[in-house]
C-alpha cells in the first residue's frame, strides 16, 4: 500500500462515507472539480487497488476495497516509523508536549 495524494484521499473519504456510488455521487464540494477530474482520480484509485467497480452497461458503480481502518492503520504505522522510531511512547510524549497544538496553528 502507498500513501494517497490529497485529492485521492478526499475521494476515498467520500467513498468510505457513501460505501458505493457513481462518479456523479462522488463529486467533491466547492471548489467543485470537473466530472472528468473525479472520474480520472477514481480510475487511478482503482489501478492502485483502493477501489473496484461494478459495470452497468457503460456506467460504473465504484466501491472501496481498502477500508478506512486499513488505510488509517497504514498511515499511522508509516508516521510512527518515519517520525517516532516506531515508538508509540515517543508519539504520545510529542503530543503531551505540544500545548500549543490546536486548529489555529493549521489554518
Amino acid at each position: 500500500m502507498k500513501p494517497l495524494t490529497r485529492a485521492e484521499e478526499e475521494i476515498m473519504q467520500i467513498l468510505w462515507d457513501i460505501e458505493r456510488g457513481f462518479v456523479k455521487d462522488i463529486l467533491l464540494p466547492m471548489p467543485k472539480p470537473a466530472y472528468n477530474t473525479v472520474s480520472t482520480i477514481v480510475r487511478i484509485l482503482e489501478r492502485k487497488g483502493f477501489v473496484s467497480h461494478k459495470s452497468y452497461g457503460k456506467s460504473h458503480e465504484y466501491f472501496p476495497i481498502v477500508s478506512k481502518d486499513e488505510y488509517r492503520t497504514f498511515i499511522i504505522k508509516r508516521m510512527l516509523e518515519g517520525y517516532f522510531d516506531s515508538s508509540f511512547a515517543k508519539l504520545t510524549k510529542f503530543f503531551k508536549g505540544e500545548e500549543s497544538l490546536n486548529n489555529k496553528n493549521y489554518q
